[in-house]
């Protein structure tokens, strides 16, 4: 949990707290329960007559935060532009990140840890990954090298590398979209091939590009984790757009729901 203001299109878990007419005030649960707005026009695609239908107090939702103004604390957010897709990989990241949690509890009982060796333990793992999801996947890949010159307990140490290994599996997120690139240059086969080749390599995750029928080409972006599996598949697109742009070709992208 943390205090900190969320990014702007980031997709948040939030709690419905309020209902009025014109929208619903809502807790951010992941941001210590920070005060959120959604107006009654982001709560569905379609015109509404009654809020009620949509939302009712205490419902959980994944929700894309899409207007800021830090200087006044407001947040405003959108349930309408959150896809089918970003709403299960959303619900999956939180679900793997409270199991996560309660391993690490698991491993803190088998070890017998005092409290201060284990808030000093979470402390180390959450600075050197960022959350301790995170640092007991890498420790069920990586197993005791991911844990080299961390100042954890050896009993503590034994009994993560235990239940990591038995309970848990590196997660994967896989994203795909669809380019239409044509060119009408004498040369437009060439042209194409250059557009695509133009595409980088995004870090933190694998982009590949699969030929459909000219003038279908998918993109296939794969991460362990979903920010970068989104910033990938941007910098992809924005690679192949702007070569597409200078070489006159027309390149249309539309992401697509897995």
């Amino acid at each position: 949990m943390t205090n900190e203001m969320p990014e702007q299109d980031e997709l948040v878990l939030v709690t419905v707290k309020k209902i009025m007419p014109y929208g619903a005030f809502c807790e951010l649960d992941e941001y210590g329960k920070r005060e959120a707005f959604v107006h009654i026009s982001e709560v569905a695609p379609r015109w509404i007559k009654n809020i009620h239908e949509f939302l009712h107090e205490g419902q959980k939702l994944v929700a894309k935060v899409y207007h800021i103004e830090a200087e006044k604390n407001q947040i405003d957010l959108s349930l309408k532009r959150v896809t089918e897709s970003e709403r299960k990989l959303k619900m999956e990241g939180s679900r793997r990140e409270k199991r996560s949690e309660k391993l690490f509890e698991v491993a803190v009982k088998i070890a017998k840890s005092t409290k201060i060796e284990s808030v000093a333990a979470e402390a180390a793992l959450a600075q050197k990954y960022g959350t301790v999801m995170d640092a007991i996947e890498e420790i069920s890949e990586k197993g005791e090298a991911a844990l080299l010159g961390m100042k954890i307990e050896k009993g503590l140490v034994k009994a993560l590398l235990e239940v990591a290994s038995k309970n848990v599996k590196k997660a994967s997120v896989e994203m795909n979209g669809m380019f239409t690139i044509i060119s009408y240059s004498a040369n437009g086969v060439e042209v194409v091939k250059e557009i695509l080749v133009s595409a980088p390599k995004p870090e933190g995750a694998s982009a590949e590009l699969l030929y459909l029928g000219a003038p279908k080409y998918q993109l296939r972006i794969v991460s362990d984790d979903f920010k970068k599996a989104e910033k990938a598949m941007e910098s992809v697109v924005e690679a192949i757009t702007a070569r597409g742009k200078e070489k006159h070709a027309v390149v249309e992208f539309a992401k697509l729901e897995n």
